[in-house]
C-alpha cells in the first residue's frame, strides 16, 4: 500500500487521501520551497471529505497509476482541506471564475509555476480524454511539455493571469456613496428577475437555498411593509420545506438540489446550511406565526444534534454515499416501504395514505426505481408519527454516510446565532460557552479543532466575525455584559489582525486574500463584520466608529449598487443600519 507525507495530518480530507499513489503534501512553506528548489510546476487540488465529486476523482484519477506517475516526476502535488484553508480556497475559487468565467466548485485543481503563479485552473477531471474534453494524464503532461520547451510563453501567460487576478481584486473596491432606497429596491429587482415562478427559489438547477438572499429579503419586508418580498420568501422557503432538498424523514437539509424543482438533492449536509436556513425559518415563523414553519426549525435543529452534536459541539458535514452509492441511506423502494409500514400495524390505507403523502411510488423519483421523499399532499396521515419512525428505523439498516470530525469556530457560531434567533436561548448559551472554552485559549481564537486532535490552526475573519455575531446575539437576548465585553475585545483583536491599509483580509497568515463583502457558500465574513461593528457602534452610542464602519462600507459601493443580489448580508447591513 502507498502512503505519502498527508499520514501525519489530522484533517480527515487529507488522510482520506494519504494511500494514494500520487506523493501529495499538505499547503505548507516546505511544499513550496520543495517546488522552487527542485524548479518543478505545483498540481494543487482543493476539496472537502464529504464532497461526491472530490471522492469521484480520488477513484478515478488520484488512484491511477499512470495518473500519479506523471505527477511524481514532474510535479509537487498539494493537497487542501478547504473547510481547514479556507481563505486559500476563496482566492483559487475567484481564479477559475477569472480565467474561466464559471463558478469554481469542488474538487478545485489548479496547476502553477514553480513560483506559485497560476497558469490552469478547473474542477473535476477525469484521467483519460473523452467527449472532446482532455483527461488529466494529457493535461498534466501537454503542460509540463509546454513548461520544458516554451518556459518564456508560459511564464508570459502566468503573468497576465497575475495582473488580471489583481485587477480583479481592485474592480470590488469602488468607493461610491450607498442610497438606500435604491438599494433596497434593486436588490428586491434583481431577486424577482431571477425568480422561479413555478418551482420557487433563485435561479435554475442547480439550486440552492440562498438563505442569506430569504434573511435580507425578510429585513426588508420588515423595514418597508412590502408584502411582495414576504410572499416571494415564504413561497421559496416553503418549497423548499416540503421538497426534497430537506429529509423529510429525520430532518436536517441537503446543500443542493440538482433539478429546479427540489425534488432531487445532492444528498451532503452541511453544517452552515442547516444553521443558517435555521436562522432564516425562525424569522420566517416570527412573522407570519404559520406552525408549518416552527415545525421545521425544531426538526432541524433536532437533526443537527442526532447526527452532528459531539462533546456540545458540532462537527462540520456528513458525506452523500453510504457503501458506495449516492444517496443509498437516503432514498425508499416502494413494495419494500409498504411492507415495512404493514409490519409496524398501519392498515393497507393508511400505508398507502403515508407513502401518496411522501410522493412514494413504484417507479420512484431517483435511480433504481427509489424515490427520495417530499411532502406531496396538503394534508398530513393519521398516523404520520408512527410511520415516519418506521421509515427511520428501516433506512438505518443502511450505513449512515460519513461523517467530517472536525469542529469549525465559524460554523458553529452561525449555529449559535440561529439558536439565538430561533429562541433556544440556554441551548445557545450552554453552546457558546463550550465553544469559547474549547477554541478560545489563552486569548486566542482558533479556526478549527479535530476531535481528538489539537489547537493548530489560528482563527481566521470569518471565525471572528461569526463568533463576534454570535456573542452579539447573546447580548441582545439576555443582556448579560461578559458576552459584550468579549465582542468589544474580539472585534479589537480583528481589526488588529485582519484590517490593514483599510483592507480587509481573510487571514493575518503569509498567503493573504482580500475579504469581499459577496456572499458565498455562506454569508460573507466582511459583511458580518461591518454587521458587528454598526451593532456595536449603536450599543455604544460611539458616533465616530459608526461614521469609520459606514466608510468601510461605502469603499465597496459600486459594486453592492450595481450587482445588489451578490451581497445579501451586506444588503442586510444596509437594511438595518444605514
Amino acid at each position: 500500500m502507498h502512503t505519502n507525507d498527508l499520514i501525519h495530518e489530522d484533517s480527515p480530507y487529507l488522510l482520506q487521501h494519504a494511500h494514494n499513489p500520487v506523493n501529495w503534501m499538505a499547503w505548507s512553506d516546505k511544499a513550496l520551497q520543495k517546488a522552487k528548489d527542485e524548479n518543478k510546476l505545483i498540481f494543487l487540488s482543493i476539496g472537502y471529505s464529504t464532497c461526491h465529486w472530490c471522492h469521484v476523482m480520488e477513484r478515478e484519477t488520484f488512484e491511477d497509476e499512470v495518473s500519479a506517475k506523471l505527477l511524481n516526476a514532474s510535479y509537487v502535488s498539494i493537497k487542501v482541506d478547504r473547510e481547514e484553508m479556507p481563505d486559500l480556497d476563496k482566492y483559487y475559487q475567484d481564479v477559475h471564475y477569472l480565467l474561466t468565467k464559471r463558478s469554481g466548485g469542488w474538487p478545485l485543481s489548479i496547476i502553477m509555476t514553480p513560483t506559485q503563479q497560476v497558469i490552469f485552473a478547473g474542477t473535476y477531471l477525469p484521467p483519460q480524454s473523452a467527449q472532446g474534453r482532455m483527461g488529466f494524464r494529457e493535461l498534466v503532461s501537454f503542460i509540463k511539455s509546454k513548461f520544458d520547451d516554451d518556459f518564456a510563453e508560459v511564464q508570459k501567460s502566468a503573468q497576465s493571469i497575475e495582473a488580471a487576478i489583481k485587477h480583479y481584486e481592485r474592480s470590488f473596491e469602488q468607493k461610491e456613496r450607498i442610497d438606500k432606497d435604491a438599494l433596497l429596491e434593486a436588490f428586491v429587482n434583481n431577486v424577482k428577475a431571477s425568480y422561479d415562478d413555478v418551482s420557487k427559489g433563485v435561479g435554475s438547477a442547480p439550486k440552492f437555498p440562498h438563505a442569506s438572499t430569504w434573511n435580507a429579503l425578510l429585513d426588508i419586508y420588515q423595514k418597508t411593509s412590502n408584502l411582495e418580498v414576504l410572499y416571494m420568501s415564504e413561497d421559496a422557503l416553503n418549497a423548499m420545506a416540503r421538497g426534497g432538498i430537506n429529509d423529510q424523514i429525520e430532518g436536517g437539509f441537503y446543500r443542493y438540489s440538482v433539478d429546479e424543482a427540489w425534488v432531487i438533492p445532492h444528498f451532503e449536509k452541511m453544517l452552515y446550511t442547516n444553521a443558517e436556513l435555521i436562522e432564516v425559518y425562525a424569522k420566517l415563523y416570527q412573522l407570519t406565526q404559520k406552525p408549518f414553519f416552527d415545525e421545521i426549525v425544531t426538526k432541524t435543529i433536532e437533526a443537527m444534534d442526532e447526527r452532528f452534536l459531539k462533546e456540545g459541539l458540532y462537527l462540520s458535514a456528513s458525506d452523500a454515499d453510504s457503501e458506495g452509492e449516492e444517496g443509498k441511506y437516503f432514498v425508499f423502494k416502494f413494495a419494500h416501504s409498504k411492507e415495512v409500514l404493514l409490519k409496524k400495524g398501519l392498515s393497507e390505507a393508511e400505508a398507502k395514505e403515508v407513502l401518496d403523502y411522501f410522493g412514494i411510488t413504484k417507479f420512484g423519483n431517483f435511480e433504481h426505481q427509489t424515490t427520495n421523499p417530499v411532502i406531496a399532499k396538503d394534508e398530513k396521515p393519521l398516523r404520520l408519527e408512527e410511520a415516519v419512525l418506521a421509515l427511520k428505523e428501516e433506512r438505518q439498516k443502511v450505513a449512515y454516510p460519513f461523517i467530517d470530525t472536525k469542529i469549525l469556530t465559524a460554523w458553529n457560531a452561525l449555529m449559535i446565532t440561529a439558536l439565538f434567533e430561533s429562541g433556544k436561548i440556554e441551548k445557545a448559551k450552554q453552546t457558546l460557552d463550550i465553544l469559547m472554552d474549547t477554541l478560545y485559549v489563552n486569548g486566542l481564537l482558533y479556526h478549527q479543532i479535530v476531535l481528538g486532535g489539537n489547537l493548530k490552526v489560528e482563527g481566521l475573519l470569518e471565525d471572528y466575525a461569526f463568533v463576534i455575531e454570535a456573542l452579539l446575539c447573546g447580548y441582545a437576548h439576555t443582556k448579560e455584559a461578559h458576552y459584550l465585553e468579549l465582542a468589544k475585545k474580539l472585534s479589537h483583536d480583528s481589526e488588529h489582525k485582519f484590517y490593514k491599509d483599510e483592507t480587509w483580509y481573510l487571514s493575518d497568515k503569509a498567503f493573504r486574500a482580500k475579504a469581499v463583502l459577496e456572499d458565498n457558500s455562506y454569508k460573507s465574513p466582511l459583511s458580518t463584520m461591518i454587521k458587528n461593528l454598526f451593532e456595536l457602534a449603536k450599543i455604544e452610542d460611539d458616533m465616530a466608529l459608526s461614521i469609520r464602519v459606514k466608510d468601510m462600507l461605502e469603499s465597496f459601493g459600486s459594486g453592492i449598487q450595481k450587482y445588489a443580489h451578490a451581497y445579501p448580508e451586506a444588503v442586510r447591513v444596509v437594511a438595518l443600519y444605514l
